[in-house]
């Protein structure tokens, strides 16, 4: 995500506090907000797609292969 994306959540999110948002704005703060939750979920979930376990016979396991490709719910 865009530096200037988050910046200006946050600077929504400081109005919010200070003023108040109108609805446009309120609308534009959750989409960002949904937008920047998503592009977390992905990072996490492409962290986690590529870590190997050791097993205690010695292979190696990639969990992404395991068990990252299926999507068990939607967030």
């Amino acid at each position: 995500m865009e530096e200037s994306r988050i910046a200006r959540i946050n600077e929504l999110y400081h109005k919010s506090k200070a003023e108040g948002l109108t609805k446009a704005e309120k609308e534009e703060q959750a989409k960002l907000r949904a937008e920047y939750l998503a592009a977390i979920r992905a990072n996490i979930r492409g962290q986690l797609n590529n870590i190997d376990m050791v097993n205690p016979d010695g292979t190696i396991e990639n969990l992404g292969e395991t068990h990252g490709k299926t999507v068990k719910h939607a967030n």
